[in-house]
């Protein structure tokens, strides 16, 4: 049985990740920070959905500690590592610059040396989750492996850190490891903080009565946006190469915030110009105007290429958040027969 150690296991690309994997026989292994709440929720079904023969489960551990990553991996000698995990708000960023860069930067390499260290160097194969944000201030359009970075961010800077630091791996002690530069991917299960499910999970509390409007910075900014049920698919499929490389893993079209917005609220027949407010606030720094992948590398050694397009994707989340929207005015309407009595 193939043994699988996916960081940032309970994030939306590690949730999904895992299904993929259990789904496949894996036992899989996540690592998780110890938290006083729950934050489990993304992959709590897994337990109860196990696959026959496969096994699930969830450590404690925190990129920052090297010591309990060379642990792990000493107990553990997965077969494949996902490194999804990541302090990966790009906005955040520049609130916590180091704490980003440690978070999301070093946690390579502390992995990187751990894996070497412990004799595995020649098992485990290690995929990188690289980022579309390494580009920033583009020097081509559309971007691919080849093109140079311009990170514009905290966040791009650490994950062109992370990048080359893989590469450097691969080449210098031979190991299987391989960088997936993905472009924006969403999902119902995408962090609400992040633009994408702010719009869509917005629209369907207006619709429902639950919230007036939405602020949002800048409307201009365009991304290639790409299904993350997909993408894992994709993250799986570069570890199956024969030998560890570099993929761009994109849609190939490109759609602004604004556009976002009119198919999000367009979809429960709202106008969203009647809501939306922008606030130079939620603007960036450094802002990066345009991303567009080619994932023409991918198509052609991996077999991949995404099926859900821009206004599918969004009426997936629209969706999924109207449901949610529907839950919470049925709890706010039954606590409000409550206290009548």
């Amino acid at each position: 049985m193939t043994r699988a150690l996916i960081t940032g296991i309970t994030g939306q690309d590690g949730s999904y990740l895992a299904e993929l994997l259990l789904g496949k026989g894996y036992e899989v292994h996540g690592i998780m920070r110890r938290a006083s709440t729950f934050n489990t929720s993304r992959v709590d079904h897994l337990y109860e959905e196990r696959r026959p023969g496969a096994r699930f489960t969830l450590h404690y551990g925190d990129l920052a500690d090297s010591v309990n990553l060379m642990k792990l991996l000493y107990d553990l000698r997965p077969d494949e590592l996902y490194h999804l995990g990541a302090q990966s708000h790009v906005r955040v960023s520049f609130d916590i610059p180091e704490y980003t860069g440690d978070v999301t930067g070093l946690s390579t390499v502390r992995i990187l040396e751990g894996i070497r260290d412990t004799g595995l160097g020649g098992t485990t194969r290690f995929y990188q989750a690289s980022s579309s944000e390494m580009y920033g201030k583009v020097f081509e359009v559309p971007q691919k492996e080849t093109t140079p970075f311009y990170p514009r961010s905290p966040y791009g800077c650490a994950k062109v850190f992370a990048f080359h630091s893989t590469v450097n791996y691969r080449d210098s002690y031979g190991m299987h490891a391989s960088n997936g530069i993905l472009f924006n991917h969403e999902s119902p299960r995408r962090g609400e903080t992040f633009v994408t499910r702010k719009i869509t999970r917005a629209a369907a509390r207006i619709k429902m009565g639950l919230q007036k409007d939405l602020v949002l910075g800048n409307l201009d900014a365009q991304r290639d946006w790409g299904y993350a049920k997909e993408y894992v698919e994709a993250m799986w499929l570069i570890l199956q190469q024969e030998k560890g490389d570099d993929y761009v893993i994109a849609t190939g079209e490109m759609h602004s915030v604004r556009e976002f917005c009119e198919a999000a609220f367009g979809r429960l027949n709202l106008d969203w110009k009647e809501y939306v407010r922008h606030d130079p606030r939620y603007e960036r720094p450094a802002e990066v105007d345009l991303l567009l992948g080619d994932p023409t590398k991918a198509k052609k050694l991996l077999n991949w290429e995404p099926k859900v397009r821009f206004k599918e994707l969004v009426s997936i989340m629209v969706d999924a958040d109207l449901e949610i929207a529907k839950q919470d005015l049925a709890y706010k309407n039954a606590l409000a027969e409550v206290r009548k009595l």
